[in-house]
Formats: C-alpha cells, structure tokens, sequence
C-alpha cells in the first residue's frame, strides 16, 4: 500500500520536530488510509489550552460583516505574539478565519489583534496571498463588492447582528419541489403535502458550457412533474452553490459556463423560469439549507446540522429555535485537516477541506492507497459504484475506505461543534449509502466516544428513513414559498 503523504512514523517526528511540547496532540484514532491526517479539533484544543497555560496569552476579535448589515463575531485567545509563537498563531487564526467566511460568510472582516498577526492575515488574504481565491470570491462574486480587512480595537469593533428567517414548512396547495446536483435532478410534486410524483434524472453539468442545458433542464424537470398536478400554486428549489434572493451568485454546477453566458443567462435564470410559470412564489436556495430542513421537518426538532456527502460537501443548519441564518454554511472548503501536507482542492487551491474528505472526490482519492484499481477516465460516481460493489463483495479493502471516512467524519464533527450550536446531525448522500454508510457513521460514533465523550451524549447522528430519502429533499424545497391567498 502506497502514500502520497508520509508515513504516520515520519509525520510524528516531523510534528514534535516542528511544534513545542506544549501542543502536541496524540489522537486516539487515525485513517488507516492517511496516516498523516490532523484534526482540526484536537489542533485547536492543544492550542487553546496552551494559551490557558500561558499567563500573557492575548485576546483575538473578530468580526465578519455581510451586504445585508448581520455581522457575526468570534472571540478567542492566542499566544504572545513573539518567537516560535507566531507561526502558531498564524495557522490558528488563519484556519478560523478560512471557516468562519466559509460558514458565515462576510466580505468585511474587522480583528482586534496584534498588529503584526493582523498584517499577516491580510497579506495571506489578499492579491497574490496564499488564499486569494478567498479574497475574489468573498468579495466581488458571492457580495459583489471588495472584500476588505480592518484592524480595529475591541471598543471598535461591531456588534454582532444575527438575522433569524423561517425557512419552509409550507404544505398547501399544489406544489413542485426540485434539487439540483453535479449527477442528477430530483423533484416532486405535492397536493396539499402529500406527494404524488417523484423522480430522479441522470445530468452532467459540471462542464456543459452552453446556459440552455441548466436552464432547460430545469425547465424539463418541472413540466414533467406540472403534469400529475391539477395546476401548479409555487416552485421551491435546491441546488449546491450560493443563492441570494433568488440570484445565482456562485454554484459548482455551474462552473462550465463562461463568464459572461454565466451573467447574461444563469446569474438570474430562476427568474426568467418564475416569468415562465406566470410570476407563481418560486424560491431557491442552497441545498445544504434544504438538506437541514428537512432533517428538521423529518425529525419534528430543530438544532439540526446536516452534512451530505455527494458530489461534494453541502451543509446546512437549522438553530436550536428553527431558524434559518443568512450564513453560507459552504463546508465543503472549510478546513478539518490541519496537515501540512493534508489534500489539496483543485478548484479553491486551499488544503485540508472538507470537499476532499466527504464527498465522491474522497473516494476517488482515496481507492488507490486501499489497492483498488481504477481506470483514469472513470468518473467519480462510478469510482463510487465501484467501491459499493467491493463492499458488498467483502472487500476488506473497500472496508479500509468507508473505515478512513468515518475516522476523518468523527474528528470533523467536533470540530463543527465547536462552531455550531447543534444536537442532531443529519448524514446523508451517495457515499453513506449501503453498508459502507452505516460503517461511516459507527466509525465516526467511535471516535467521538473515545475523544469527545461530551459531545458523543450530546449529539444524536441520525438518517434519513426510506421515505425521506426519496422525497425528503424535494419534498422541504416544495415547501419553501409561501402562497399568499
């Protein structure tokens, strides 16, 4: 068996070699498959703890402000910023800061920090830094304006300023519901909650350049659940991407389409399909939102996190009080890897994120290191197939795969408690599918009994049942608009 990182005996020394002992982490589980793999959440606790241990540890502030005014804050502790510290420091703050815009979102970012920490982010946060691709996005595709960083005092800072919104859990009339994915479509139609038609089509979007094969496609999937309704009274929908007030700010779906096709045609295509069903409510969202509540409606709770493991990462979250938050709850490029080494994103250039430790890009990476050949020009849904089929068969190697998933998902979920306010977490998606999934979620069970007893009481990690798995999806983004009688 081959690494493209190096062996967990290396990794250590070159850990102690390059840390003080005073943050020195010694997790209790490791992915047979990556050796090499960092928790986040084990990370973070060694260095806070180290700041606990040290008398002149130093406040950190931050607050991140978005287009519509909510600012949301962070409040955190670092080392004196001198010596072998900085470099600490760095990593520490500058993996928050990479989550919280991810999570949260802002195209403002205020810190009340030591000058030369702040100089330091907002160089690595700017043209020609190492997260640049942060500083563009952020800024002028998903807020539309530049993305800036202010050095501020704690009295200076803003106060935070959390917008709740009610999201769905509208079920009259006659409605459709359809999500969008990087392999397929799904929909339903509803009368009056019930649903009398579902279906799923296979499509390839990542990289059709043409405008008219999303949009029509769209098109296509409503009018063919429109015919088993008497008449049509709203549109919900889903699909991975960021979605403002209808308007396509950024979606992975859509990353084949040249920019300018992309403003001229996709930026406000769900408007142009709302003219087209004669100005009914019709509303998108991302789906990781969708996702949540349907957990939410599913489980008849709130507090809700919910992961789903696909083409990539989505996320969604519904508060303890059933709110929806205006976040971007994006985990797919959120960091849960600190290794230096950890797997790189192809398309953010950042490393450690989610998308490359939950989703069918995962198992594509990670089949050769388990012995499983596969041939380059084989997709990753059928790298997927693949690996069930290995698991159906007994394949100790396809075991060692869905084994170093669960691993990285239990490390990962402590660290989105951290973050989260949460009690269920829903898991669903292609790869938590089958025998597989449910060896996902005993392994992570097991690591969080192990290193997080606290959280292992706390946090109940549940799935969709048969029926929900079906619908659950279209069925929560039919019920996103609201008929107005």
């Amino acid at each position: 068996m081959c690494y493209n990182r190096m062996t967990l005996a290396e990794f250590s020394n070159a850990y102690r070699m390059t840390n003080p002992d005073s943050l020195s982490i010694s997790p209790k589980q490791t992915p047979i498959l990556d050796p090499g793999f960092v928790s986040a959440a084990l990370w973070n606790r060694a260095f806070r703890k180290a700041c606990e241990d040290h008398s002149d540890s130093e406040s950190f502030e931050l607050a991140l402000e978005r287009i519509d005014g909510t600012v949301s804050r962070f409040s955190s502790n670092i080392l004196p910023h001198v010596g072998e510290a900085k470099s600490l420091n760095i990593k520490y703050t500058e993996r928050i800061l990479k989550f919280l815009l991810w999570q949260k979102g802002g195209y403002k970012v205020y810190a009340a920090c030591n000058r030369e920490l702040f100089e330091s982010l907002k160089a690595i946060y700017g043209p020609g830094g190492e997260r640049e691709f942060d500083y563009h996005f952020m800024g002028e595709k998903v807020y539309g304006k530049p993305f800036e960083m202010f050095l501020v005092t704690e009295n200076e800072l803003p106060a935070e300023k959390e917008a709740n919104v009610t999201l769905g859990r509208n079920l009259d009339g006659c409605r459709i519901g359809f999500d969008l994915g990087g392999s397929d479509r799904k929909c339903a139609a509803l009368l009056n909650g019930e649903v009398v038609f579902s279906e799923e089509i296979k499509w390839d979007p990542y990289f059709e350049k043409d405008p008219s094969y999303h949009i029509e496609g769209v098109q296509d999937t409503l009018m063919r659940a429109a015919e088993k309704l008497p008449r049509v009274d709203a549109i919900g929908g889903s699909a991975a991407g960021v979605y403002v007030n209808n308007e396509v700010r950024v979606g992975s779906i859509f990353r084949g389409v040249e920019a300018a096709d992309f403003d001229a045609h996709v930026r406000r295509m769900f408007f142009d399909l709302k003219d087209r069903w004669g100005g009914i409510p019709f509303e998108v969202v991302n789906d990781g939102e969708v996702t949540a509540l349907a957990g939410a409606m599913s489980l008849n709770d709130n507090g809700v996190l919910g992961i789903s493991m696909g083409t990539s990462q989505a996320a969604g979250f519904v508060d303890p009080h059933g709110h929806i938050k205006p976040w971007l709850n994006e985990l797919a490029f959120a960091p849960i890897d600190y290794s230096e080494t950890a797997h790189r994103d192809e398309w953010s250039g950042d490393i450690g994120v989610g998308a490359q430790y939950f989703s069918q890009q995962a198992v594509a990476r990670l089949l050769p290191h388990a012995g499983i050949e596969v041939a380059d020009a084989m997709g990753f849904p059928e790298r997927l197939e693949l690996l069930q089929e290995e698991m159906k068969a007994g394949s100790k190697k396809a075991v060692s795969v869905y084994h170093t998933i669960g691993t990285y998902f239990g490390y990962a979920i402590a660290h989105y408690a951290d973050l989260y306010d949460f009690h269920n977490l829903l898991i669903l998606g292609r790869v938590t599918s089958g025998e597989g999934g449910e060896l996902i979620i005993e392994k992570g069970q097991q690591v969080l009994k192990e290193e997080f007893p606290e959280l292992a009481e706390r946090i109940k990690l549940v799935t969709p049942n048969e029926q929900d798995k079906r619908h659950g999806q279209a069925v929560a983004a039919a019920s996103l608009p609201v008929i107005e009688n």
